[in-house]
């Protein structure tokens, strides 16, 4: 039960798999390969439908080998019977028998097969019954005493003449699960045409489940040969057999090295076909290593395991078509990689140029912000000492304008200071709002239309070279590219406009934790400390406690240390206005080339950027049905011991 459930459970993964990839087909792609790709699977699950099909139908087992193995001679052997003719020298077979039981319906097995007209009769062809019994889908008219002999159709749609096909009924054991194929030599000569043997060959090849790869001590190491069993086996499951064993020596273990390489080998059998087929006649179950190889086929091409063939070759022919995929895809893949390359550059080079644009007018409008940073300043450090001095400093037009309104006396002079007070906001204010403009200004002094062109030449080319079928809504036109190149422009300055406010938040509080603000208050207060001293000691000691007393301090004390407080103070506001304008200037080139590495938006070509990314979806997704196709043909191969071509 527990092995039943198991192999349920893989073909359940099958049947996953394929819905995944038919529906992964039906989808468009703006790339070319891709789409290629595409529909190459959706030929190969067309193909696929009529062996899901035939299920239930005998396998079909296909001779393999080159000119003279004894191809014809194991199929006898195999039967137990004569059915077809064997020869050593030159191509026997070339016209292609079929052998099958009494019993089996050949119109279940898939072969596309027709009722040959009378007039071609005598050609040769024909069908052959060894059993004495009269095939059910073979019967003959009242005015023919001979059944129809039977031909190989074309596939449809593919435009190839009719392949003639001997059909020959055995009744043997062997048979009531399979169906066997004596099929021409692929080594001939002979240049490949719609009549020659290997046309013969490459028919009848997609509608095989199984291949018996036939070999000789003399011909194991054909490279034609191999090569065309690596087209024939795509899609089919291998047994190897050695033939000749009364004549040729045991070459299986260098046969073995060759085959390592690009296929599963699970065993190799050393026949002696004419022995097997002499045991058979005189009703004696063949013994040795052809014994073993009936066993073996009888066991492993049973009815219950026709679903796990055909299941597996079914991987195997969709592990082909995957395999052609990712290499087609990993072809195209540096083309791609070159146009994403191209629209970084062109979204970095776009990005840099605002990011100077952007840097060159915040310092042109230093002085603003540097108001708006000492202001922030101020309000973070309260009302201590030097704090105080820094907000007389920040707001002294304020105060020179109250004070000389105080000083007035009559209303033409109110009115003057009015006028000039009223004149000052309103230059301050327009420095605001001058600054506020040539921020908004560089949206629309961003990219030229001879930039954009140039951009647009560019990737143009890049996409072309990789194959990109670029919709016509695409940014192809120049006012598409212009309205591109204003979103990336407002995208940017938004956040530039918030990046400064941030960087004016956090440039004051750099400058306004402990130690600064301890260091400042400190050396401001040196002064004032010494002045209140020098004065109180002046008032209480000198002229009270003091013998003789001393005069107080006149105006030739208090004007110079008013001067000398006034200009100490003024050094250090100056020294911290310096410091927050170079900590300003550099959170400002900061930010510019911050800004110029960001990638903004999705850039001047939004769709291609999305494309590049579904190219690289489209790959990975490609690379995880290879890994399930791997995955799955591993477990069939470990629950089988026929061959294959290697995952």
């Amino acid at each position: 039960m527990t092995t039943e459930l198991a192999q349920l459970e893989l073909l359940s993964n099958v049947d996953d798999l394929i819905a995944r990839l038919a529906a992964w087909s039906a989808e468009s792609s703006a790339w070319e390969p891709v789409q290629r790709e595409k529909q190459l699977v959706r030929r190969t699950l067309e193909r696929l439908e009529p062996m899901r099909a035939r299920v239930e139908a005998p396998l079909v087992v296909a001779t393999f080998g080159g000119t003279g193995v004894g191809k014809s001679s194991l199929v006898n052997a195999l039967v137990g019977a004569e059915v077809t003719v064997a020869g050593r020298q030159r191509p026997t077979t070339t016209v292609p028998y079929l052998i099958a039981h009494p019993q089996t319906n050949l119109s279940s097995v898939g072969l596309p097969l027709a009722p040959l007209a009378p007039a071609l009769w005598g050609e040769g062809l024909g069908v052959r019954d060894l059993s004495g019994k009269q095939a059910p889908d073979l019967k003959a008219t009242s005015e023919e005493k001979t059944p129809h002999p039977h031909r190989l159709t074309a596939e449809p749609g593919r435009g190839d003449k009719i392949m003639d096909l001997h059909v020959v009924r055995a009744d043997s054991p062997l048979l009531r699960d399979i169906v066997l194929i004596d099929c021409p030599d692929p080594d001939t000569n002979e240049t490949e045409t719609a009549e020659s043997n290997l046309a013969r060959l490459h028919r009848l090849l997609p509608f095989c489940d199984v291949l018996l790869y036939v070999s000789t001590q003399q011909k194991y190491r054909s490279a034609r040969v191999s090569d065309e069993l690596l087209e024939a086996a795509k899609g089919c499951r291998i047994v190897f057999v050695q033939t000749h064993a009364e004549l040729d020596e045991d070459i299986r273990d260098d046969w073995r090295k060759q085959l390592t390489g690009r296929f599963d080998v699970s065993e190799l059998f050393f026949v002696d076909s004419k022995r097997a087929l002499a045991e058979q006649q005189s009703n004696v179950r063949p013994t040795g290593e052809f014994g073993r190889l009936i066993d073996l086929l009888q066991r492993e091409l049973s009815a219950a395991q026709r679903v796990r063939i055909r299941k597996a070759n079914l991987l195997g022919l969709v592990h082909e078509v995957l395999g052609h995929a990712k290499g087609s895809l990993s072809q195209h893949a540096p083309l791609v990689a070159k146009l994403e390359q191209a629209l970084s550059d062109q979204r970095h080079r776009a990005t840099e140029r605002m990011a100077n644009r952007l840097r060159d007018e915040l310092l042109v409008s230093r002085g603003l912000w540097e108001q708006r940073l000492l202001g922030q300043v101020t309000q973070l450090w309260g009302y201590s000492p030097f704090a105080s001095v820094l907000r007389l400093w920040h707001s002294q037009s304020s105060l020179l304008a109250s004070f000389a309104l105080t000083r007035a006396r009559t209303t033409a002079q109110m009115a003057l200071v009015g006028i000039v007070h009223g004149s000052r906001w309103l230059a301050s204010s327009q420095q605001e709002h001058e600054a506020e403009r040539r921020l908004e200004g560089l949206t629309s002094l961003g990219l030229s239309d001879a930039e954009l062109r140039e951009a647009q030449l560019v990737i143009a080319g890049h996409a072309h070279a990789a194959k990109l079928d670029r919709p016509a809504s695409s940014a192809s036109t120049l006012d598409a590219l212009r309205h591109a190149a204003s979103s990336v422009q407002n995208e940017f300055l938004t956040d530039a406009a918030r990046r400064i406010d941030e960087i004016i938040l956090q440039a004051a509080k750099r400058h306004s934790h402990g130690l600064v603000r301890a260091a400042y208050e400190v050396m401001f207060a040196e002064l004032p400390l010494f002045l209140l001293y020098r004065i109180g000691r002046n008032f209480f000691y000198d002229t009270f406690l003091r013998t003789p007393p001393l005069p107080y301090l006149d105006t030739n004390f208090y004007i110079p240390a008013a001067m000398f407080l006034v200009l100490w103070a003024g050094l250090l506001v100056m020294s911290f206005t310096g410091r927050l304008r170079r900590g300003l200037t550099q959170h400002v080139n900061e930010l510019a080339r911050e800004l110029a590495s960001l990638k903004v938006g999705d850039g001047l070509f939004p769709d291609l950027e999305q494309q590049v990314k579904d190219f690289a979806r489209e790959r990975d997704r490609v690379e995880s049905f290879a890994q399930t196709v791997d995955s799955i043909r591993d477990r069939f191969a470990d629950a089988s011991n026929l061959g294959g071509l290697k995952s």
